[in-house]
């Protein structure tokens, strides 16, 4: 194995670690190893967590040792958005106002993933409480895009997405409210998977906005994809919003041949779409029909509307849940002379301007004599799109869309203009506030050598039949293989 494991994918490391190929430990130390290299250009981790990595492989080594059956994730590293908890670590939320506090249990998708033989080498870096498309409003550092340092790797998962193009670990977790896992999935070049709201369980996630948020994988291969999210996903007692039934298994041959894929091609002429980002997502719809599906054009629900809808429900739930930052139960608080200004002391001190612009909104928007005119109004608008989307999904298996409206911009280039930046999760914040799945695939590079991703949306449920096109994709297609610079260096 060498210095490094960057030819092993997921499902490889589990094998090899399970027939004894390698140990645990010769694939925790080689992670380590290679974080130490890659993570000072990157900047794609909060915290490192070397010791209890190395510590949980050893556990793993002994139990095979003893002729234990070893789970489906053996040994397999992952990386962890900093929002979910892991007990004895920091949950920082890339907040200053969570500075120094330590997770008390683990998340379910921890508990998990655990269960299975994961470890965990690292909490990762995200815009601050998930709130952002870019990573730049992290109050701690500001992850770098790996195939070039000088633009965003997305956001808000963007750690995470970061950590797995970069080839510091095979496999990820983030958590996407409006898009945090898509779109830096599409940034970053690897695939990004948002499940249907109820299919993973919440426990343990640090809450934005709670009929929004869904943790879901990065991956740079389609099967390892479907291996961690069969591992997360299922029902969970503690989540009263996830679904009873358990997901279904999907068949890797089984294609698209004979699907009907909806095709929206009137999206791509939006003022602001990037004409190669245009250009791929027409060239993979031919991709699709030579596979064997059929390419259906569809009128596109409102986009407009629908951004509009999300950044209200978003706001007012993010004001609500980010009400008990109050510097009495977490974090630091500033020396006050009453609560009164305890309160606004240490909120003002702890939050960063994204946090306070979106809980200031939220409130107003769930405010006396606005509640109805704002936040009313737009869960009738959420409504609506449910229904035009059923409408959508009675007629077609799948629908195929950008998932982001450019590839990876340069730092600063939309900080000034948060409706711009806000922009940026045009065509992915539907699927939220419907509830349904959605997958983020490599589709090509622009001539500059960025990524471009492409989107997947299916019905309720369906994630099976995003794994089948996806995986289709991948076969037809060499998008995926390709490594940013530093991870190929660190490769030879």
């Amino acid at each position: 194995m060498g210095n490094s494991i960057i030819p092993f994918t997921a499902t490889a490391i589990a094998a090899g670690v399970k027939h004894g190929d390698f140990t645990a430990e010769e694939v925790a130390k080689s992670t380590i190893q290679r974080i130490e290299a890659i993570e000072p250009t990157i900047d794609a981790f909060l915290h490192l967590l070397p010791e209890r990595a190395i510590s949980a492989a050893r556990t793993l080594d002994a139990a095979r040792a003893r002729g234990e059956t070893l789970g489906a994730m053996a040994g397999v590293p992952v990386g962890l958005k900093d929002n979910m908890c892991l007990a004895g670590a920091p949950c920082s939320c890339a907040s200053k106002i969570l500075d120094g506090y330590l997770a008390p249990y683990d998340a379910t998708v921890v508990e998990r993933l655990a269960g299975a033989g994961s470890i965990f080498p690292g909490k990762a870096n995200l815009d601050e409480f998930a709130m952002g498309s870019s990573t730049e409003n992290s109050g701690y550092k500001t992850t770098k895009n790996p195939w070039d340092p000088t633009c965003v790797p997305g956001g808000s998962s963007g750690g995470s997405a970061a950590a797995v193009a970069s080839r510091m670990v095979p496999v990820s977790l983030g958590s996407d409210t409006g898009g945090s896992i898509r779109q830096p999935a599409a940034l970053c070049g690897v695939y990004g998977l948002k499940p249907t709201y109820g299919r993973v369980s919440r426990y343990g996630l640090v809450a934005f906005a709670s009929s929004l948020d869904q943790i879901g994988p990065f991956a740079t291969t389609i099967d390892d994809l479907a291996l961690i999210y069969n591992t997360i996903a299922g029902h969970d007692p503690r989540d009263s919003t996830s679904h009873a039934e358990a997901p279904g298994a999907f068949d890797p041959a089984a294609g698209v041949k004979g699907k009907v894929i909806a095709f929206p091609e009137s999206v791509l002429d939006r003022p602001g779409l990037s004409k190669e980002v245009a250009a791929a997502t027409r060239a993979s719809a031919a991709e699709f029909e030579k596979l064997g599906a059929r390419i259906e054009p569809i009128d596109f629900p409102d986009l407009d509307a629908g951004i509009a809808a999300y950044y209200l429900v978003c706001t007012a739930e993010a004001s609500s849940n980010l009400a008990r930052y109050d510097g009495v139960r977490y974090g630091p608080r500033v020396p006050s002379k009453d609560l009164s200004h305890l309160y606004a002391a240490t909120r003002e001190a702890g939050f960063g301007p994204e946090v306070k612009r979106r809980i200031m909104l939220g409130t107003f928007a769930l405010s006396s004599g606005y509640y109805d005119a704002f936040y009313g109004r737009a869960m009738r608008a959420r409504q609506s799109l449910k229904r035009r989307f059923a409408g959508v999904f009675a007629k077609a298996d799948l629908i195929l869309i950008p998932t982001s409206p450019t590839p990876a911009f340069r730092f600063g280039e939309k900080t000034e203009d948060p409706l711009e930046m806000y922009l940026a999760d045009i065509f992915t914040v539907f699927s939220n506030l419907i509830g349904g799945p959605a997958l983020s695939i490599p589709g090509g590079f622009t001539a500059s050598g960025l990524p471009i991703g492409l989107q997947l949306v299916a019905d309720d449920w369906r994630e099976d039949l995003l794994f089948q096109a996806a995986r289709a994709h991948e076969g037809a297609t060499e998008h995926h293989r390709r490594l940013p610079g530093l991870s190929a260096e660190v490769a030879r």
